[in-house]
């Protein structure tokens, strides 16, 4: 069998033309194309990429903004607490200094409304225990009432303490006046008698004792050495009175002012 090596020939150009031809205007379009579609593949993915950085980077900004956010509303709360616990001192700072004043001022006028009802119970005190010696006076006006009083005077100077004494005494040798005998009524002889030897004998042996009646005297005797006074009568009692009172309406005051 013999081989046409120009046959052969022409068919190899044929090929060769034939691949030139593939390669020019079949495989060189399709790789570009391919190539522009890699490329067209690669921008997206790297502007995906790009896009998810970008996200990434927002939402740190984003836990950034939400933690300084979180943190500022934490120095507000802290600072609004602050601030309220202040204020809610000083109110009741304010409170309790408003109430102390009031409490003051109410014990203030508590002491003055004392003072002006012990006034006004003793002056009527006075005023009753008045009326009753007067009438105790008028209904045993036949008995010696004078005399039985300038005894018990004198019995209380016969069992003075000797402190009491010594007292008087001092008083009794500085004085460079009589001693005063005070009485609520005029007293017989008799009891002057008594009660000038009881000062003599139990007090001061040489001084002279002058006799007086006092209107504020009630059913007793008054002696007055100097600046140094005895004294026994219904006065003494109306003075204890006095004091139970306003020993009352203290207690009073202090109970109302612990509950206040």
């Amino acid at each position: 069998m013999q081989i046409d090596w120009l046959t052969v020939a022409a068919q190899l150009v044929n090929f060769l033309v034939l691949i030139w031809l593939l390669r020019r205007f079949l495989y060189g379009p399709i790789t570009a194309a391919m190539a522009r579609r890699e490329q067209r593949i690669a921008d997206r993915l790297a502007d995906a990429r790009h896009a998810h950085d970008d996200a990434e980077a927002e939402a740190r900004a984003l836990r950034e903004r939400q933690r300084a956010l979180e943190e500022s509303r934490e120095a507000v709360l802290a600072q609004a607490r602050a601030d309220a616990d202040a204020l809610r001192a000083r109110l009741e700072r304010d409170l309790r200094e408003e109430a102390e004043q009031k409490r003051a001022a109410w014990l203030d006028h508590l002491r003055a409304d004392r003072a002006e009802i012990v006034l006004l119970m003793q002056k009527r005190m006075a005023g009753h225990v008045r009326e009753v010696v007067r009438r105790i006076l008028a209904d045993f006006a036949d008995t010696d009432l004078a005399a039985q009083i300038a005894t018990e005077f004198a019995l209380r100077i016969e069992t003075l303490e000797e402190e009491d004494r010594q007292r008087l005494l001092a008083a009794a040798l500085k004085a460079r006046e009589p001693a005063l005998v005070e009485s609520g009524v005029a007293l017989p002889s008799a009891a002057r008698a008594r009660i000038t030897r009881a000062i003599h004998d139990h007090i001061a042996d040489r001084i002279e004792v002058e006799y007086r009646t006092g209107a504020d005297l009630l059913l007793g005797i008054r002696l007055t050495l100097g600046h140094q006074v005895l004294e026994w009568s219904a006065g003494r009692y109306l003075d204890r009175i006095e004091t139970l009172f306003g020993e009352s309406l203290d207690s009073a005051a202090s109970e109302a002012a612990d509950a206040a």
